[in-house]
């Protein structure tokens, strides 16, 4: 009788353990489509986006979400390649912390800030709903 109750008292500990929410969420450009996103209350929010800062071109936070989201620092650029090319590509990369529930829209805006009325390279916009 012993051996049921803890073979069923393991399954819904594992069941349980299976159904925790990630501590992070990770997207990327090519990953827009999936907006909006949810996400819930003590989750950090990982964005990273392609850059090549060489150009002269960066990206700019238009809507930083806060509503939902606290900023966990400044934009870290790296280059995975380690190519160590001048001009070669990157990584962009911006860490949040969701501290509060409701919705908020995430956006930024590659160009060169000094071009003035100038049309932006590119566009990263989503909506994030957290609970």
């Amino acid at each position: 009788m012993l051996a049921p109750r803890l073979t069923l008292m393991f399954g819904l500990v594992l069941l349980s353990a299976c159904a925790q929410k990630p501590s992070s969420v990770s997207l990327e450009q090519n990953q827009q489509s999936k907006c909006p996103i949810s996400l819930h209350i003590g989750q950090q929010f990982i964005l990273r986006l392609p850059s090549n800062p060489t150009t002269g071109f960066r990206w700019l936070m238009r809507d930083s979400a806060t509503q939902v989201l606290q900023s966990l620092g400044p934009e870290v650029y790296s280059n995975p390649e380690d190519a160590g090319l001048v001009g070669s590509a990157g990584v962009s990369t911006w860490r949040f912390q969701v501290v509060k529930a409701g919705e908020g829209q995430l956006a930024l805006t590659y160009e060169r800030p000094w071009e003035v009325g100038v049309v932006p390279a590119q566009r990263f916009d989503c909506t994030l709903k957290a609970q």
